[in-house]
């Protein structure tokens, strides 16, 4: 049972061996330009071939940076998509009866329309002490951190105590079937001996209360279903009456889906999680009044409260092609979520709620779960703690997805841990994929040093 325990003193400064570490003052100095300068490569990912920008330039960048210092590094660019481009390199540790470690990120963003940014989204600007730009959260910092230290270690010729295999990829925003997927579907040998994996959305803070601050370590994500609903009937004219109407039929299908709430559902990652927020605060969780006393966690609610429950959300709808046509087929496209261990359950319940004249089909990644124990996680908190006194870790659960999915399913144990300490009034989880988003300076600095330590003691 992990034991929590709040801090007096949240303002502890680092106990940092940067200004002592010359190579890893470099790398501290090197990190706020590899995040501006991967920026600024428009990586776009639509999820349309005939729309997406690619990875290639990204990926070159990246293979250059590792190749400059001595890495061995392979290219790949998956099956018949030219352009969708993953690197990947390995530095050999002192124990190779030890399982392999993964550092792991993907180069593409979701798209940015600029007339809406402060500033140009694919600009990697540094202003008012933070880096802006598409990526910056998701997840071109932690590719810079992965960067900065991969190149520290072995510009200073540190061996670290396992295999640690480095992969900057492609597509992960829209499925990882161009990346992650189709590595370890064509070239697992590439992280052969990996047993355990990092990488997004995990090891940043959330101040809790004046006094406590937490890191939350992922530790679980929920399964990702898209779906397509469909409903066929019969063609008609809209100048005449109609009663088999596929528009109307599924207008009334999404509404249900739409108004429909999943019961809500304890899973070990949240209860947990729940559970060390009440030892450091005091605050109570009743399971009776769990939507309402999450809401106390304030920006933080968004993310826990969708971990609470199944969640199906009606995103596109797609019928006819004339006014004066009654469609035969109309479309709804849905965006499910699912708890670990629920599947079934929510397929059952989705049935009920749709009725038996919606067609469905779908494609999806399945949910991922990992103990918050051993010695990974140790270190995590480890490191952590040397640069803030204060950080307190805990396990949580991330409403998306991640790569770790693909590397889970060749015997993974998958973590996110990206480490950032932010400003207590920042809303990080607003920044994923919204407008103006950025990342502080001394967020990077601070997680390249963390970085840095956990990779040398994991």
């Amino acid at each position: 049972m992990t034991t929590y325990s709040a801090s007096p003193d949240p303002a502890s400064g680092p106990a940092s061996g940067a200004e002592s570490d010359p190579g890893l003052q470099r790398a501290e100095e090197e990190v706020v330009g590899l995040t501006s300068d991967l920026i600024r490569f428009d990586t776009t990912n639509t999820g349309n071939p005939a729309t997406v920008a690619g990875e290639r330039p990204a990926a070159e960048f990246v293979a250059s940076k590792l190749s400059e210092v001595g890495y061995e590094v392979t290219y790949v660019e998956s099956g018949d998509h030219p352009g969708r481009a993953n690197v990947v390199a390995r530095l050999p540790g002192a124990d190779n009866r030890r399982g392999g470690l993964l550092v792991h990120g993907h180069l593409d963003v979701v798209p940015a329309d600029p007339a809406e940014w402060s500033v140009h989204p694919f600009s990697g600007a540094v202003q008012n002490d933070y880096v802006w730009g598409r990526g910056a959260v998701d997840m071109k910092d932690m590719l810079a951190m992965s960067l900065a230290v991969a190149r520290r270690l072995k510009r200073d010729g540190i061996t670290p105590p396992r295999d640690i295999v480095f992969a900057f990829l492609a597509d992960e925003e829209a499925g990882g079937l161009q990346g992650a997927q189709w590595l370890v579907d064509h070239r697992p040998e590439l992280f052969a001996g990996c047993t355990e994996a990092i990488s997004e959305v995990g090891g940043y803070s959330v101040t809790l209360t004046d006094d406590v601050r937490a890191y939350l370590i992922q530790t679980a994500e929920k399964g990702i279903r898209w779906l397509t609903l469909r409903v066929r009937a019969r063609a008609g004219h809209g100048s005449m009456v109609h009663e088999d109407n596929a528009v109307t039929k599924l207008a009334a299908a999404v509404a249900r889906l739409g108004e429909h709430r999943f019961p809500v559902v304890m899973n070990e990652s949240v209860q947990e999680f729940l559970d060390g927020v009440s030892e450091l605060t005091g605050w109570d969780f009743p399971v009776d009044d769990l939507d309402g006393s999450v809401a106390k966690l304030g920006n933080l609610s968004r993310i826990v409260g969708a971990t609470l429950r199944d969640i199906a959300n009606p995103t596109m709808l797609n019928a006819g092609y004339k006014h004066n046509v009654i469609p035969s087929v109309a479309e709804a496209a849905v965006d499910c979520r699912i708890l670990p261990g629920r599947e079934e359950a929510f397929d059952r319940e989705l049935a009920e709620v749709l009725g038996p004249d919606v067609e469905r089909e779908w494609v999806g990644l399945p949910p991922v779960e990992t103990p918050f124990e051993g010695r990974l996680v140790d270190v995590m908190a480890e490191s952590l703690r040397a640069e803030d006194s204060a950080a307190r870790t805990l396990p949580y659960m991330m409403s998306g997805g991640t790569d770790a999915k693909s590397f889970s399913r060749i015997g993974m144990n998958c973590y996110g841990f990206a480490p950032l300490k932010l400003p207590a009034d920042l809303d990080f989880a607003a920044l994923f994929h919204g407008v103006d988003e950025r990342v502080p300076v001394e967020a990077l600095r601070f997680g390249t040093r963390v970085l840095d330590r956990f990779l040398r003691n994991s």
